[in-house]
Parts: structure tokens; sequence; C-alpha cells
């Protein structure tokens, strides 16, 4: 099938990372139920992909503890410097920082038991490309979630069937599909696991 036709991205955010650490952020969107669904336990080694603030990986980091680890991948310095400083100051040493570029994530082959891109895949430019790094990455039985909201891609969000479309493309399935992550159901959590 042909690659999915491009859609506008929207500009990396570049600003403020502590508008990400709102309070009451965790119970929103209820990410320890979407961690549960992505199987992340004790043990298991998990990408966030455009970790931003870290807001994620904190909390993966915690879970996965003590063996466990969580690669928090980045195209911009400034928050893998800021990622850096806070898995010092919250003593967690199974944060892994990983400068990627805009096409490439430069996950390591098989490495993966689970990924999640929290508001991030409507500022992919280059989604094929991304997303066959992240495939090859994934060991099998891996689950990758993308939690999102629908928009035109240019405002901070994606239409699920063009998003579903081009993860489907790049050699995934879908398994699972929620709503809960907010509570005006704006917002879509996806599961895929690789083909």
């Amino acid at each position: 099938a042909p690659a999915p036709a491009s859609h506008p991205t929207s500009t990396p955010y570049a600003g403020d990372l502590s508008i990400f650490e709102e309070p009451g952020r965790d119970k929103r969107l209820q990410i320890d139920r979407v961690m549960d669904l992505l199987n992340i336990k004790p043990g298991s080694t998990v990408a966030d992909i455009g970790a931003g603030g870290g807001w994620f990986s904190v909390r993966a980091a915690r879970r996965v503890a003590p063996n466990g680890r969580v690669i928090a991948e980045e195209i911009n310095p400034k928050a893998i410097a800021s990622i850096q400083q806070r898995a010092q100051r919250e003593h967690l040493n199974n944060i892994v920082t990983l400068l990627g570029t805009p096409d490439d994530p430069k996950l390591a082959p098989d490495s993966l038991d689970a990924a999640l891109m929290l508001k991030v895949y409507h500022e992919i430019a280059h989604p094929q490309l991304v997303l066959a790094n992240l495939r090859a990455a994934m060991k099998p039985g891996a689950r990758f979630g993308i939690i999102d909201r629908n928009g035109n891609g240019a405002d901070h969000g994606l239409n699920e069937p063009i998003l579903r479309a081009e993860v489907e493309h790049a050699g995934f399935r879908q398994v699972a599909r929620y709503d809960f992550t907010k509570a005006d159901g704006q917002d879509y959590f996806l599961i895929f696991e690789k083909r």
C-alpha cells in the first residue's frame, strides 16, 4: 500500500517544561492505568518518546524499579539536560536519556518491552521513519501506546483515523483503544503491537 499522505505537523514544544507538571495530572490521565495496560512492570524496559520534562519517565522509572529502566528520548537537548537533573534530584538512577533526531529516536534494536508517546505523535514530521526505528526496537509482544487528541496535525492534535492508518502502515496492529485519559473524551489512547 502507498504510504499515507503527509499531514501538517505541530512545531515541537520548546517552552517551559513545568507546564506539564500541574498537580492532578496523574489522576486526570490515570497514568497508573495507562502503565497497567502497557504491561509496564518491575524489570521492564520502557521508552518515553518525546519525553519533554520527564513527567512520564519518572513515573515509569518508579514502576519498573529496581531492575527495569526507562529510556527518556528527546530531540531537544534542553529537555535531555532537564531530565538528567530531575533523575538525580529524585534519585532515579534507572532513567537513561537519549538524544534522538526528528527522524530517528535512535533506540537500540530488540530492546523495549513498552513505549509511550504522550502528546508527541502530532509533532513528528516523518512518522514512517520514526516508527520504523521504534518497531525494530520493540521485543516480540511489546506494547506501544499513543495518547493524543483529534486535530489537523498543526494544532497539537491529529485525527485518530489518520494516526491509526500511519502507524498500521509502519507494520503495527492496533490491539486496544481507550478514551479515559481525559474526562471530556477528546483524547484517545491507542495501543499497538508489531505485526
